[in-house]
């Protein structure tokens, strides 16, 4: 799934900035799949001609399975609002760094819309066909895939905390000294971690921030800096980390199964 929606970026992004003049490679149920995307896809995802083309293809089945996928104006909204976030940027701040790379904001905006549909019309059409794991079948998972259950010993940060939500988050979004905020050097050993805590630093790149959370007394927010050394989890540590990731993979299997089965009616004639 997430392949898609980064497709939807590169097509959306990449070929309209295309200079040369383009040609129709193939139509699948009357969408067009053009040469310069085939190309784009290739250079920006890495992939082979065949591999460009699939994935268009079924970029296109789903579009045309979507049409009624309806998403509403406030949820765009909000899902930019929490991408600032994530990155410590205001909106403003936001569209002038997309200004500054080329990108209108109502392409940026076109983009996150598409990203919703998809999501959507996978968690309506598609979730629902992935049955639960037994345990024996997570064990398994796990032992055949122990390489991606690797994390840290521990994680040196900068604690910054303050008595409101509202205090933190202005800190957050200027990145300036601000009244009511205090700070501190931690490192943290992952053993002593709880395991939401754990899973959202994991998730933060070195140099950026968590999103607040409700400390009890305050408000918290950590930078990482770095993360250091290495060791594997155990199951039962790892256990939700394993359920994550073999739900990751039955999805995308039963992602590309749904489009296989779409493809034999569907309507594709080659062009060139």
């Amino acid at each position: 799934m997430h392949k898609l929606i980064l497709l939807g970026c590169v097509v959306l992004f990449s070929l309209a900035q295309a200079k040369m003049v383009d040609g129709i490679a193939m139509i699948v149920n009357g969408e067009a799949v053009t040469t310069s995307e085939i190309r784009a896809v290739q250079q920006q995802l890495g992939v082979s001609k065949k591999q460009a083309v699939d994935m268009l293809v079924q970029d296109r089945l789903q579009k045309s399975a979507m049409k009624k996928t309806k998403i509403p104006e406030t949820d765009v909204d909000n899902k930019i609002a929490q991408i600032a976030a994530q990155n410590n940027l205001t909106i403003p701040k936001m569209q002038k760094l997309l200004k500054a790379q080329g990108t209108s904001w109502s392409k940026y905006r076109k983009s996150v819309k598409e990203s919703l549909k998809k999501q959507k019309f996978y968690r309506e059409k598609v979730a629902a066909t992935v049955i639960k794991p037994s345990e024996d079948e997570l064990k398994l998972f796990y032992e055949n895939n122990k390489k991606d259950f690797v994390i840290p010993t521990s994680i040196s940060m900068v604690e910054y905390s303050a008595a409101s939500e509202d205090t933190l988050k202005k800190f957050l979004s200027t990145r300036q000294k601000t009244r009511g905020v205090k700070s501190r050097s931690v490192k943290k050993s992952t053993s002593n971690l709880n395991s939401a805590l754990l899973g959202q630093l994991l998730q933060t790149q070195n140099g950026s921030f968590t999103r607040p959370f409700n400390a009890g007394d305050r408000f918290i927010s950590y930078k990482v800096v770095s993360k250091n050394g290495q060791k594997s989890m155990s199951y039962e540590d790892a256990k939700g980390a394993v359920a994550g990731k073999w739900r990751q993979q039955q999805q995308g299997k039963a992602l590309k199964d749904y489009f296989e089965k779409m493809k034999t009616n569907a309507d594709i004639r080659i062009i060139r």
